[in-house]
């Protein structure tokens, strides 16, 4: 099998899923669809158990890392400031599709048998839960939102204290180090999760149930790609004069692995090696990549919530005013952190929808095809956390253009993470 190439070894996984899903579809074969379903579960259960250890110590050694890249907080306040920008562009672009296909017009669905989703999300509840009341609770819930926040605190003090924080220190990156290699292990079964997960969608989710949500589900598809294939390559050629191409190559195996996985922090370990082959310095990819993994979703908290806070309104009739298109593209440049890297963007839709104060049911309606959309979202969302540091670092001048050029060349395979190399540093503002 290491023989056979890992994109490769997903594509069979892929095509033979889709046979198995509609083998058991079409001929009623139970035991089949619950087998696809139990596979993907495991591999998705694998996923989740690595990210709170995961989280909370990449976050801890990146900050702790800052201080070894000259002007740190130049760098990280660039970062957040793309976060921000190509977050409103590409809520922009869900906007916009909405606008011009109507999702919702039209669509004849029970309305009056929707239940709001069993988790949902206000601004209250996004603020205060922020912080945990008890430091257990937020690592066994698991609560990554909280744990972002108890890891920003930890790795700032370890900062402000210095070397007496070095043992603390090392025992976070002795943490990283073996959760990285457990979670390599799990990467390899790769194509194993991508049969059941997807065999496991094809047998549940028919073409009877896609039916009345067809616009919206080709909207979600198409807005995702245009963040993908149009924004980001625009974004790479007019501001940081990189060849698009290379770039994708380069990031190709972590998109593909979030569109199977439909995690981004599950992924992390893969973004940030291919940020690390496009040239990227390891210092700035090591902050830059577990907080992309956790806060930076242009596909779960633009794209969709844009697209579905307009099918629901226009589902149950209610007109949205221009101030309410203004609240969507607000709440998915703050609050896109809500969505916590993990799969699925429900608290996010919800959010969402209370602060347009449109029925919470209306989450409920599509919460049957999530996850067939959160495929296509995860995939953007990953592919925005690698695009951000490498528009960063050309434009500060740090990126190893000759280790872009020859990005993907020779492929990416799930193999141990690369030794720790030199402090890089950024060179001080002209």
């Amino acid at each position: 099998m290491r023989k056979f190439p890992f994109s490769a070894q997903i594509l069979v996984a892929l095509v033979l899923g889709v046979g198995l899903g509609l083998l058991a579809r079409e001929q009623d074969l139970s035991w089949l669809a619950t087998t696809l379903d139990r596979i993907g579960t495991i591999f998705v259960q694998l996923l989740k158990l690595a990210v709170p250890p995961l989280v909370f110590t990449a976050i801890v050694v990146s900050l702790v890392s800052l201080r070894q890249v000259r002007n740190a907080a130049r760098l990280a306040g660039r970062t957040l400031l793309w976060f921000a920008l190509t977050s409103l562009i590409a809520v922009t672009v869900g906007i916009v599709l909405g606008l011009l296909t109507n999702p919702g017009r039209g669509v004849q669905l029970d309305v009056a048998g929707a239940k709001a989703p069993a988790r949902s999300g206000t601004w209250l509840d996004f603020l205060t839960g922020i912080i945990p009341v008890n430091i257990t609770e937020a690592f066994t819930k698991p609560n990554v939102l909280q744990i972002v926040f108890l890891a920003v605190v930890v790795g700032a003090a370890a900062l402000a204290v210095g070397d007496k924080a070095e043992p603390f220190v090392n025992l976070n990156r002795a943490v990283l180090e073996l959760t990285q290699k457990a979670l390599w292990w799990v990467i390899r079964l790769a194509p194993l999760g991508t049969l059941g997960l997807i065999g496991h969608a094809v047998a549940s989710y028919g073409w009877d149930l896609l039916r009345p949500l067809a616009t919206f589900t080709v909207d979600v598809y198409v807005g995702c790609l245009i963040v993908l294939l149009v924004v980001y390559p625009l974004l790479l050629v007019t501001v940081a004069r990189l060849n698009p191409l290379r770039f994708f190559a380069g990031a190709w195996p972590a998109i593909e692995l979030a569109f199977v996985s439909r995690s981004s922090v599950g992924t992390m370990p893969v973004t940030q090696r291919v940020v690390e082959r496009l040239g990227v310095p390891r210092e700035y990819a090591s902050f830059a990549v577990p907080f992309g993994a956790t806060t930076k979703m242009d596909g779960c908290a633009a794209v969709y919530p844009a697209l579905a806070a307009i099918f629901v309104a226009q589902v149950f009739g209610v007109e949205l005013s221009v101030t309410d298109y203004l609240l969507i593209a607000f709440v998915s440049v703050v609050g896109s952190a809500a969505t916590a890297g993990l799969t699925g963007a429900i608290v996010m839709l919800t959010l969402t929808l209370t602060t347009l104060g449109l029925p919470l049911a209306g989450a409920g309606l599509l919460l049957a095809i999530d996850p067939i959309l959160d495929m296509i979202r995860t995939a953007t969302n990953v592919a925005g956390q690698a695009l951000v540091p490498t528009i960063v670092a050309a434009r500060e001048g740090t990126l190893d253009r000759e280790a872009y050029a020859t990005a993907g060349s020779g492929g990416l395979e799930p193999a141990e993470p690369a030794e720790p190399a030199a402090p890089a540093t950024a060179p001080a503002p002209a």
